[in-house]
């Protein structure tokens, strides 16, 4: 029988909100006993000291991007979710957007096949089906067949420029019971924009997207969502104009949830040109360009205005989680001018321990409120039970060494692609084991 203890272990629970020292006893993936000493225990258990080391619920990721169907060059969906347990992630939803996206029965059982064939010991995989067939917000998707299966939702994971359509949307997915994800994001004002408009953007020389193509896109939302009464889920809020409307929206009882990437609470527009003290330095695949464009994200870094209110809504509960939104691209697709660079980064092994050190350490946040938008709110968000830390709970666990430095390269990373601003970098925090049962 496995039986394992750990002594003096921090232990945090967000479900509970619990934060102490305590010995932890788990036998065959079952947590038998939780107390500040256990004296007693079988000889045959394996018996660890964690002192300095953090022990809590599994993470959640409620929506990232797959390679696999269709870009297996830039991640498989076993390297995906090894790069997940690397970084304590024990349950990871995906967005549809692969090739063929998840639009239908077909496309979601093609998925499920490959899940199949992946070793066992890996985290818990979900789909978000597509809100729309190929996901090219032109027509429904087959909502009421793929409803049936076991998806989170339905989210196309780009914007919707349609508002009839986004009624008709939410309209007919309401008595289906799902959870639906929109990202606000007006196409024609943010136009061939590559960073968030103002100084900056003007001082670097790029073009600049406007907040108001995320905020007059989310008023459209909002007011969509006050018509028809379905819940919404907010996707990668970045401006603090929409941390206003959905503290607003909260206010009159709209049921709308909301989240913000995690490199959007880490850096500001800044830190293109090397002027945020958080950015990492140029690394040698990127060091003959002008801007490094891992940092080419959608929605772009915002302001340092905005980012500061990102992080105090995060605090407040007016946006619910914070999502990884990983997005692996290749060397050849990233190494290329900033504004012609596919946007997006890797982050499912980076978020946990540079979030720790950015957000923790400086004491804007407690550890426990990190824990809960990283593990518990993610999965209120995709209607799921979080994992918690008690006794007679199945062991969804991680070990996490906030001290344990190490270089994010090939060589580390688990993802098969590296496309991220702290490639090269030497950084601390680690997850030493992952518990998954």
């Amino acid at each position: 029988m496995s039986r394992e203890l750990l002594q003096n272990v921090r232990v945090l629970d967000p479900v509970s909100g619990s934060d102490r020292i305590a010995d932890i006893l788990i036998t065959e993936g079952q947590i038998e006993a939780i107390a500040e000493k256990i004296a007693e225990f079988p000889a045959d258990t394996e018996v660890r000291d964690c002192q300095g080391l953090i022990l809590g619920s599994g993470l959640t990721d409620i929506y990232s991007h797959s390679g696999e169907p269709g870009f297996e060059d830039r991640e498989t969906l076993e390297s995906l979710m090894q790069a997940a347990a690397a970084g304590g992630f024990t349950r990871v939803a995906i967005l549809p957007d692969t090739s063929p996206p998840v639009d239908n029965l077909a496309g979601l059982a093609l998925l499920q096949q490959h899940i199949r064939n992946l070793p066992p010991g890996l985290p818990s995989l979900y789909f978000w089906g597509a809100l729309t067939a190929g996901v090219k917000g032109q027509q429904m998707a087959e909502l009421g067949e793929l409803a049936s299966c076991p998806v989170v939702g339905f989210a196309d994971g780009l914007p919707l420029s349609n508002p009839a359509l986004v009624r008709r949307l939410l309209e007919y997915i309401k008595p289906l019971g799902k959870s639906v994800a929109l990202w606000p994001c007006d196409r024609t004002l943010a136009g061939n924009g590559a960073v968030r408009e103002g100084a900056v953007s003007v001082r670097l020389g790029l073009p600049g997207i406007p907040a108001s193509a995320e905020t007059s896109a989310l008023a459209a939302i909002l007011e969509l969502v006050a018509s028809a009464g379905t819940g919404v889920h907010i996707m990668r809020v970045s401006t603090a104009r929409s941390v206003e409307l959905i503290r607003d929206a909260k206010a009159r009882g709209l049921p709308v949830t909301a989240s913000v990437t995690w490199m959007h609470l880490l850096l500001n527009v800044g830190a293109i040109s090397g002027n945020s003290k958080d950015a990492g330095a140029k690394n040698a695949l990127t060091a003959s360009l002008p801007y490094d464009p891992n940092l080419r994200l959608e929605p772009p870094l915002g302001n340092l205005s905005d980012q500061l209110a990102l992080i105090q809504a995060v605090k407040d509960g007016v946006i619910d989680a914070i999502a990884i939104d990983h997005n692996p691209h290749t060397y050849e697709e990233k190494t290329v001018a900033f504004a012609d660079s596919p946007p997006g980064a890797i982050g499912l092994e980076l978020a946990l321990p540079l979030l720790w050190h950015g957000l923790v350490e400086t004491g804007e946040f407690s550890a426990l409120e990190l824990w809960r938008v990283l593990s518990a709110r993610p999965a209120v968000c995709i209607g799921q039970t979080p994992a918690t830390v008690a006794p007679g709970v199945s062991a969804e666990l991680i070990l996490f060494d906030p001290q344990m430095s190490w270089t994010v390269d090939g060589q580390s990373l688990k993802s098969r692609s590296a496309n991220t601003p702290w490639l090269g970098q030497k950084i601390a925090g680690k997850v030493v084991q992952t518990w998954i049962y």
